[in-house]
């Protein structure tokens, strides 16, 4: 995972008033939940006395309870309840909670992985996402892949027609993509599994988001074409667009065999015309949810479950020109990581009064990393990188590939 970004846990609405939510996010176990001005608080969630998940526990005004013993925390971390001990017990200052920064925005629900920060950069959304008063739905799920892996899978489009076909569900596929109205959608699958072939490609970059507008289209027959949108945000936020279908798909590591998905899909704008209820006119994004994760995750999943390796990174993928948007993402994540790592490393090396700032102490043998991971940790804040082992802080292959640069003018 890349440190220092922004991380999705949940949708606001999932996280309610007197009611702990029990995550797993970023290789920890967080519960979620909110003080009596609806503010929502992030915290470790096993409680430091004997372990029990706090999520299991109850919010009793600005406080979250154990369920196992009664201990009650603040939205700071502090114990201030001990019942075994009766109301004068001198509680140790030891027996905190860990405490995340935590931050709500457009509907969803942020967590902070990375360094202690007096100032935490904004939370990255595009335009694209915030600009929009579309009716909307929005569900989560987790799935047992790693979160490069499932990214890709979005990234790519012209994998639909190779693997969302043969359920019954797939011919609401063929009559929104392939169907032509002459035919009245009776000739949707078979254009929609002849268009395969990707042409006027092309990929920009500010910094901070990549998008990709390209045709999916059928060689040789001009009349079926499909013009399709895709726009990735780091760490983790996939917007696709190709009408009728819109959606946003925000997705963040369980940890490394398990991916978080915030699964956003948007109204059809033309049904606007003809259904005035809000209400009536969220029924088919939530329809359409739900047949996602039945059957189009389903299908994607039976593919990416098996692929090898399990991470995606630079060079372990022989990429061709339609790939440019996958290169590219691989080589801004390769650089965002390596750009954590050697700030982490100046700044551990600083704490520790070395000369040399480029060397992490713990490649020299030295276990200050741990000594300030512990002294964070007693001051109820959270590790500079959460306790999750994660493959990619071996990520290899920072140097350039054939496959990460495209000039694609197919």
């Amino acid at each position: 995972m890349i440190p220092n970004q922004w991380y999705t846990a949940l949708p606001s609405q999932n996280v309610k008033m007197n009611r702990p939510v029990g995550v797993r996010l970023l290789g920890r176990e967080l519960v979620l939940w909110r003080d009596i001005d609806g503010r929502v608080i992030c915290q470790d969630a096993a409680c430091p006395h004997k372990g029990a998940n706090l999520s299991d526990g109850r919010v009793i005004g600005d406080t979250i309870s154990c369920p196992y013993h009664g201990f009650r925390f603040t939205t700071e971390g502090a114990c201030t309840t001990v019942p075994c001990l009766g109301a004068d017990a001198r509680i140790p200052k030891s027996l905190r909670l860990v405490n995340h920064p935590v931050r709500e925005r457009n509907g969803l629900i942020w967590v902070w992985h990375g360094e202690n920060r007096a100032e935490l950069p904004e939370i990255q959304l595009p335009t694209e996402v915030t600009d929009r008063d579309d009716v909307h739905a929005t569900a989560t799920w987790t799935q047992p892949v790693h979160y490069t892996r499932y990214i890709e899978s979005l990234l790519e489009f012209y994998h639909v027609p190779h693997v969302h076909r043969d359920h019954w569900f797939n011919y609401a596929d063929y009559l929104g993509f392939g169907g032509t109205l002459k035919k009245l959608g009776l000739d949707g699958r078979r254009r929609f599994l002849a268009a395969t072939k990707i042409e006027n490609s092309e990929v920009t970059s500010d910094g901070v988001s990549l998008r990709n507008h390209f045709d999916l289209c059928q060689e040789g027959d001009k009349t079926n074409r499909m013009s399709v949108f895709v726009m990735f945000t780091f760490p983790g936020l996939v917007h696709l667009s190709a009408p009728p279908f819109d959606v946003s798909v925000w997705i963040s590591p369980v940890d490394d065999e398990n991916t978080r998905v915030i699964f956003r899909w948007y109204e059809d704008r033309r049904l606007r015309r003809y259904v005035g209820s809000e209400h009536v006119r969220r029924l088919i994004p939530s329809m359409a949810l739900f047949m996602q994760k039945r059957v189009q995750e389903v299908q994607d999943m039976n593919i990416v479950k098996r692929i090898e390796p399990r991470i995606s990174e630079r060079g372990v993928s022989k990429f061709v020109a339609a790939d440019e948007l996958n290169a590219r993402y691989l080589a801004m994540r390769a650089k965002l990581i390596e750009e954590a790592r050697s700030a982490s490393a100046a700044a551990n090396a600083a704490a520790n009064g070395e000369g040399d700032t480029t060397s992490d102490g713990a490649a020299n043998g030295s276990d200050a990393p741990r000594r300030n991971g512990a002294r964070r940790a007693k001051n109820g804040a959270a590790p500079a990188a959460p306790a999750a082992a994660t493959a990619e802080s071996h990520a290899n292959g920072l140097g350039q590939t054939e496959g990460d640069r495209f000039a694609v003018r197919a």
